[in-house]
């Protein structure tokens, strides 16, 4: 009996073919869900940006609602220029600032997006990431534009 049942036990494991038909799905599937995961956390920083520059935006509706200014009054009265809100890898800034005007910018070399608004609440998209398309007329949030 001893011999018999020798005989009929099989080898357990996977085959080398087994193995490699799990290797290829496990690649198809990575080669879609990755770029596609980059592209949904970059969503995340844009809005991230849009949502500093309109906060900085009505801050400076208010300081100028209360001072007739943009600009910083002294010491006692300073503009939200001076601290603009972060926002993850982009830079927030106000590289136009007059007693009437500014411009506010949040731009990311990290990866290429720039966007900017102004008094009268004009959005525009000036840089782009590769394969993203810009915008004139208000705040890139997706690949096909506005």
């Amino acid at each position: 009996m001893q011999s018999t049942s020798s005989h009929l036990r099989r080898a357990s494991g996977f085959t080398l073919i087994e193995v490699m038909i799990t290797v290829a799905i496990i690649g198809i599937l990575a080669a879609i869900a990755i770029p596609n995961y980059r592209e949904y956390v970059l969503r995340g920083q844009l809005v991230d940006a849009q949502n500093a520059l309109s906060t900085l935006r009505a801050n400076m509706e208010r300081h100028f609602q209360d001072n007739r200014d943009y600009r910083s009054i002294g010491t006692t009265f300073i503009s939200p220029c001076a601290a603009p809100p972060a926002a993850g890898s982009f830079t927030i800034s106000c590289p136009t600032l007059t007693a009437t005007t500014f411009i506010a910018q949040a731009a990311s070399s990290a990866n290429g997006f720039t966007f900017t608004v102004n008094q009268q609440n004009t959005r525009a998209t000036t840089a782009v990431g590769s394969g993203w398309t810009q915008c004139a007329t208000g705040w890139t949030t997706k690949k096909s534009g506005c």
